[in-house]
């Protein structure tokens, strides 16, 4: 007797090591079915439209859909094979298409507008009145009030878009793997850190490689342009870097393009003239031109720091080298920029790793969550999952025991597995028959893996990484919105960043860092002297650090906002272009960041016209921390407020409102400038 498909049945323990390629096709065409079903009984039903009747049932209209096509997506991300991808290619489209029908379905149109014109629904208030006014919205946004011929070509464009976002996914991921460099002379190697070595040497052992093997990712990439002395290997390593799918077979600039075109032909279907407008009119910027606004003001307040940094980098090669250097190269700021803050302040970011083992690193983080957050992380063994390295925990409220939510964690690069650090949700808990259901996310990065019997050792920006990501799971596990579209991460997306860039500053606390920092081998904590000299060197180089954030976010709106094709031809020279007056020196004529960037084009929408959301969050993290730094940063009080304000209640109230109720007033943009050091702190 044939198993049954794993993929047809919402199970919060997922059997992950039953699922195969084959299972994709014929699992989401049932599904299909079923959603569809579904939306022609809402439609259709009879009898008097009440809230639950038609707005609950809509909530939950496609979650054994959403559940599997969320699996098959992430392990086509982490775990990729050719008969997968296939599969995923095969599915995209019609689910795409599906997804698309619900909001210009006629009659699933009139009965969440006939639900909005009851009785009943006039005195609604609350997360209801804000789910139910959001949907009429939403619905008109995307196309409920469009003749035949607009839904059909919406329809159309959203099914492009769908696989075109999947190809560009998938270029950046055979591009990066098709690179590899194999260094035999280990007197090539000079400069680089025995952990970049060691790792080198595993990665050219696992191929069966004599040698030192580098790689794209960024384990492996990141030290060799901060550390390599070789320019031409880190010249050559750059140039790769910035071309990835650039060209070949993986090509993205068309796709590119393409995509940029659709979203602006959508907007234009749906009457609107702005993308950027057409995307944030539920956000906290609201609109694109407010957007700009921010991110001009910003960089005001930047550009004259930028300049003297970038002087005393050029001076400070000239004073190690001689009157004569060269100009700095692209593939030369890092290196020279960690020689500099070497120099001034006696750090070495090296020389943290071995107080950063990546276990310690876990233990610290929930420890910190634990007093903060009053909730208790406890791992669970033998939980399937799809790598060996994958492990399991669960997220119980530390006072109740109740469990709240449970995530996976995977943490190393693997070749089968798409580039950067991401959490997402496979579950989406809320009110259940039996109480509260609990959550189900996970956690990914590509982070410096062990080597042989050494723990992975990581470095300080790697720390927040984990930190980061696990502030995103937070805002979804501890989620408790009525309505499964308000859950946690639901929100707009400059606001979806704030609990994650929260979570990042305990990283640089000395208590904190008790908790999360210890020697591997001795378990002596991290030094004072070190400590210091890493609080000192914080804010170095912070104003190429927000110009490089600026650059991309400007980039993303004139990319979306004012790009013509006919009048600004390539893309990918277009953008060069704006990123150049973010950038300290003259980018090559070969830099092509654009057909990597994933935040922009890895699904129909991303960050696109978005990608200013971290600088926004960034302003309220700073601010929203100070709570913290004055009442303590590990008071329970603050942290349950900041639970109960904010990461509970996801989208079921407007998002400045929530700020507002946490700390009493509107953002202070000056906490974030104290923080980068470009005003001091007394101007705050």
């Amino acid at each position: 007797m044939s198993q049954p498909n794993p993929l047809l049945e919402i199970r919060f323990r997922i059997p992950f090591d039953q699922i195969r390629a084959e299972h994709v096709e014929p699992a989401i065409d049932e599904l299909l079915a079923d959603a569809g079903a579904r939306l022609e009984a809402l439609a259709g039903a009879s009898g008097p439209r009440t809230f639950d009747n038609t707005m609950r049932a809509l909530d939950r209209m496609t979650d054994r859909l959403d559940f599997a096509m969320g699996v098959v997506r992430h392990l086509e991300g982490v775990a990729t094979t050719p008969e997968l991808r296939a599969a995923y290619n095969a599915v995209q489209p019609k689910v795409s298409a599906f997804y698309s029908s619900i909001p210009l379905h006629a009659g699933l149109w009139k009965a969440i507008k006939a639900c909005g014109e009851t009785e009943r629904a006039r005195p609604l208030t609350g997360p209801r009145r804000r789910f139910l006014d959001k949907t009429i919205e939403s619905f008109r946004r995307h196309g409920a009030d469009l003749d035949a011929a607009g839904k059909r070509r919406l329809e159309e464009i959203d099914v492009e878009l769908a696989t075109g976002t999947m190809k560009f996914s998938e270029n950046v991921l055979d591009s990066t793997n098709a690179f590899e460099l194999l260094i035999a002379d280990e007197g090539q190697l000079a400069g680089l850190p025995e952990t970049a070595r060691a790792a080198a040497r595993q990665k050219a052992e696992e191929k069966g490689q004599p040698g030192w093997r580098f790689t794209l990712q960024a384990p492996s990439y990141v030290p060799l342009m901060t550390y390599l002395d070789d320019a031409g290997i880190r010249e050559r390593v750059y140039r790769a870097y910035h071309a990835r799918a650039a060209s070949g077979e993986h090509d993205n600039r068309e796709l590119v393009r393409r995509i940029v075109e659709l979203r602006r032909e959508k907007t234009r279907v749906l009457g609107c003239d702005d993308f950027a407008d057409f995307v944030l009119w539920d956000r906290m910027a609201k609109s694109g031109e407010r957007a700009a606004r921010f991110l001009d003001d910003l960089h005001a307040r930047t550009g004259d720091a930028f300049q003297r940094e970038n002087r005393e980098l050029t001076a400070f090669r000239r004073e190690v080298e001689g009157a004569d250097a060269p100009p700095l190269k692209p593939w030369d700021f890092a290196r020279y920029a960690e020689k500099l803050r070497q120099a001034v302040y006696d750090f070495d970011e090296e020389a943290l790793r071995p107080y950063f083992p990546l276990p310690r690193v876990i233990q610290g983080l929930f420890a910190i969550c634990s007093r903060v957050f009053g909730i208790r992380v406890i791992e669970t063994p033998g939980v399937p999952a799809w790598d060996a390295a994958v492990r399991y925990f669960e997220i119980r409220d530390a006072s109740t025991a109740e469990l709240l939510g449970a995530f996976y964690a995977d943490f190393h690069a693997r070749e089968n597995k798409r580039d950067g650090a991401w959490m997402d949700f496979l579950i989406v808990g809320g009110p259940g028959p039996g109480g509260h259901e609990p959550h189900l996310g996970l956690i990914c990065a590509n982070l410096t893996r062990p080597v042989g019997n050494r723990p992975a050792l990581l470095t300080h920006e790697e720390v927040e990484t984990i930190f980061h990501e696990f502030g995103h799971l937070l805002h979804q596990c501890l989620s408790r919105a009525e309505m499964r579209g308000q859950s946690g991460v639901n929100v707009a997306c400059d606001f979806v960043e704030l609990p994650s860039q929260m979570m990042e500053n305990w990283c640089w606390e000395r208590e904190a860092l008790d908790l999360i920092a210890s020697q591997y081998e001795t378990g002596e904590p991290l030094p004072e002297d070190l400590f210091a000299k890493m609080k000192r060197a914080r804010t170095f180089r912070a104003a190429n650090g927000q110009m490089r954030q600026l650059g991309l976010a400007t980039l993303d709106l004139a990319l979306h906002r004012q790009y013509s094709p006919e009048t600004d031809g390539d893309p990918v020279t277009y953008t060069r272009n704006i990123i150049q007056r973010f950038t300290p020196v003259q980018l090559e004529p070969d830099h092509s960041m654009i057909t990597g960037f994933m935040h922009l084009f890895s699904d129909p929408v991303a960050y696109a016209a978005g990608y200013y959301s971290y600088k926004w969050s960034e302003v309220l993290d700073a601010d929203a921390f100070t709570r913290f730094k004055t009442e303590g940063i590990f008071s329970g009080k603050v942290g349950r407020e900041f639970r109960d304000r904010i990461l509970a209640l996801g989208d079921s109230e407007d998002p400045a409102e929530l700020f507002r109720r946490f700390m009493g007033r509107d953002p202070d943009p000056r906490a974030l400038l104290v923080r980068c050091g470009l005003i001091p702190e007394q101007a705050s």
